[in-house]
Order: C-alpha cells, then sequence, then structure tokens
C-alpha cells in the first residue's frame, strides 16, 4: 500500500489534485461570462444559464454510473478515458456558431467530467494505506476548491481579454496538460480486484437509501441548499454586469474568490461538530446562508460582497456537515449513499434556475433573496424535524 510521506504518495496525490483541478475549472469556467453569451446570442437569463445547468445536470447523473463500471473496468483507465473526453469537448466548444451546439457539448463534457469525481477516492481506497488516505482525500478536496476558484477566474480574465470562443481554446490547452501530468504521475493500480457489474444489486441499493427518510430528508437538504446557494451566484452576475455597476468580466470572476470563506466553513464544522452534533452545524449554516442573503438586499457593492462570503461559510458549513451525516448514517453501502448526496447535489445546482427565474423577472434581485429565503426555510425546517427525531433517540447522533 502506498505510505504517506513517499514518492509514490505524492506522485498520485498531486497528479489527483491536478485532475481535480481540471474537472471543476471546466465545469465552471462559463459562470462569469453569462452575460457575455447572453450579448452574444440575444437569449433570456434562464436560457444562457444552460450552459451551466446542462453541464452539472449530466455531471450529477453520471456519477451513478461511474463507480460501478470502476469496478469493474478499473478505476486509472476509466479516469483518463474521461478526462480525455473533457479534453475534446472543451476544444470543440470553441468552434461552435450556434448556443444549441454549445448546450449539447456542454452536456456532453458534464458526462465525461463525472469520472474523476466519481472514482478518484474508490483509487484511494484501493491504494493508499488508513493513515495516507487521510491525508491524501484533504488535499484532493482542496484542489476541487481551487479548480472551482480558478475556472470562475479564467473564465473572467481570458473571456473579457479574448472572448468567449478563445476562452475554451485556452481552457482545452489547460486541461491538455492536466491530463498529461495526471497520465505521468499517477500510479498504476495495483491493488485493484475487478468486480462483475451486478445492476439489480446496484438499483436495490439505491432504492433502500432512497426509501430511508431519514437519508432522503439531508439529501433534499444538500441539493436544495446548493439549489439556491449556487444559483444566487449565476444571477447577482447580471446584476453587477449591468447599471450602476458595469463590472467587466474580469471583476465578475474576482467575485468568486468568496468562495475561499467556504474552505474556512468546511474545515471549521468538522470541529464544531465533534462538541455539538452535524444537525445543528447544518441549522447554523442554514441561518448564516439566510442572514448573508439578506445583506445582499443592500446595493453598495461592497456590501454585496461581503454579503457573498458569508453566503460562501455558511453554506459549506451546512454542506461539510450533510455529507459527513449521510456517511454516518447509512447503515450499508456507504459509497451509494454517498453517491446519491451528490446527485441531489448536482440535480439542485441543475434545476435551481428555473425556480429562481420567475422571481427574477418579478422583482429583480430582491425576488432573488425573497425566493431564496422561501426554500431556506424549508430546508431549516426538515434540518429542524430531522433534530427532532434525533432528540427521540430515533437516529444516532454522534458523528465519530
Amino acid at each position: 500500500m502506498i505510505e504517506s510521506g513517499s514518492r509514490q504518495f505524492w506522485r498520485a496525490t498531486i497528479a489527483l489534485c491536478i485532475g481535480s483541478f481540471m474537472i471543476f475549472a471546466n465545469v465552471y469556467v462559463t459562470q462569469p461570462i453569462l452575460p457575455e453569451l447572453q450579448r452574444e446570442f440575444a437569449l433570456t437569463t434562464l436560457e444562457v444559464s444552460w450552459s451551466f445547468t446542462v453541464t452539472t445536470l449530466m455531471l450529477g447523473l453520471s456519477l451513478l454510473l461511474y463507480g460501478p463500471l470502476s469496478d469493474a473496468l478499473g478505476r486509472r483507465r476509466l479516469m483518463l478515458l474521461s478526462m480525455s473526453g473533457v479534453c475534446l469537448c472543451t476544444l470543440l466548444l470553441s468552434q461552435v456558431e450556434s448556443f444549441s451546439t454549445l448546450v449539447l457539448l456542454r452536456g456532453l463534457q458534464g458526462i465525461c467530467l463525472g469520472g474523476l469525481p466519481a472514482i478518484a477516492i474508490a483509487y484511494m481506497g484501493d491504494e493508499f494505506s488508513r493513515k495516507a488516505l487521510l491525508v491524501a482525500v484533504g488535499l484532493y478536496i482542496s484542489g476541487n476548491t481551487l479548480g472551482g476558484i480558478s475556472g470562475r477566474l479564467i473564465g473572467g480574465f481570458v473571456g473579457d481579454w479574448l472572448g468567449w470562443a478563445d476562452l475554451f481554446l485556452v481552457m482545452g490547452v489547460i486541461s491538455g496538460i492536466c491530463l498529461s501530468l495526471f497520465w505521468w504521475l499517477l500510479p498504476p493500480s495495483q491493488h485493484f480486484s475487478p468486480q462483475a457489474l451486478h445492476p439489480k444489486t446496484m438499483l436495490s441499493q439505491l432504492y433502500s437509501h432512497l426509501s430511508n427518510p431519514l437519508l432522503l430528508l439531508v439529501y433534499l437538504i444538500g441539493g436544495l441548499n446548493f439549489f439556491i446557494f449556487i444559483n444566487q451566484y449565476s444571477y447577482i452576475i447580471f446584476v453587477l454586469a449591468d447599471a450602476p455597476y458595469h463590472l467587466s468580466s474580469v471583476w465578475l470572476g474576482l467575485l468568486f474568490l468568496t468562495y475561499l470563506t467556504g474552505t474556512v466553513g468546511s474545515t471549521l464544522s468538522g470541529k464544531v461538530a465533534q462538541r455539538h452534533g452535524q444537525l445543528r452545524c447544518i441549522i447554523a449554516g442554514i441561518l448564516i446562508l439566510i442572514g448573508g442573503s439578506l445583506l445582499t438586499l443592500n446595493s453598495s457593492l461592497s456590501v454585496i460582497v461581503v454579503g457573498f462570503f458569508i453566503n460562501s461559510f455558511g453554506f459549506f458549513f451546512a454542506h461539510s456537515s450533510a455529507s459527513s451525516w449521510v456517511s454516518h448514517q447509512a447503515t450499508h453501502a456507504r459509497a451509494s449513499a454517498s453517491s446519491l448526496y451528490l446527485v441531489f447535489y448536482y440535480l439542485g445546482a441543475s434545476s435551481g434556475g428555473f425556480y429562481l427565474d420567475p422571481f427574477w423577472q418579478w422583482m429583480g434581485w430582491s425576488g432573488i433573496v425573497l425566493g431564496s429565503v422561501i426554500v431556506l426555510l424549508i430546508t431549516l425546517s426538515l434540518t429542524l424535524a430531522l433534530s427532532s427525531l434525533s432528540a427521540r433517540g430515533m437516529i444516532r447522533t454522534h458523528s465519530f
């Protein structure tokens, strides 16, 4: 097994971090250029959001397939194939002339993007010792965050400098470099044992998790929180690109540095949960998210940015607690239970725009905040219901 601090450990961990960076940079690269795409193709806010929505939708659905496929076909090979598909789609996106073709390619790209997130931790579980695994997973997750922030910054800066088409060309080159490094650094699997595909077993496991109301409730909580959080960014982009702010794509990209407080929130949530429990952390995170959303009603740009710093902290504080709660509460097939949480998570990202757009058409940004608070009060109520069950001793309450 690969031990912490060894040469193989650093090769594998760096490879997976680079792969994670590449995946999440490609997912979020279009967010800062939504106003530019809207002007280019004469679209509504809901229509142009499909360039982001379809990617997260297909990524979420593909997570259900990659895990079982990797059990049968191997981890490293499938990650390389899926990442190669990402590179190809990104380069093809630089050549499109219609928005419908762009959406089609972003959907295909989303299917490819699911490969590494679905398989990376399984690869580490096969090859790393327990001690090395704990260290490597933390570093890998930091690659997720860095990729998400960097993709938006690249989208903002390169989109403003070269335009949206050349942005995809630049992103394709960056992705190709990441793929080459990933292929060179990642050691071949040494402890992987192929297993036959058992679709009936897989479906029965998924059904058992979905029929468990305690898991289903936290799936809904995590998915609906992301449903609001990620789509608030999509709409505030249009607010800040318009009067009186008139921010360019560069400055719109910099807005996503507010995600940095999410890293702090994720780190603190584990420590706080050990003393107060995960459900209380989820409740606190939702309340913080509501407070940050209300703060963005102020017309001052600096106050809006502070509001998004608060939102990011609150969301990731709740999300980290919810995802670890799932792993603890699942009595069997924990990998499937966690995969389902991510499916709800990305389905939330994909569908939030459809819910929020009528509020946007009705009241602009004030409508977005109103629609957000309504959903967040629902997730708060669901979490309080889980907390009530916990108080009556119906579920396990300790994380560790």
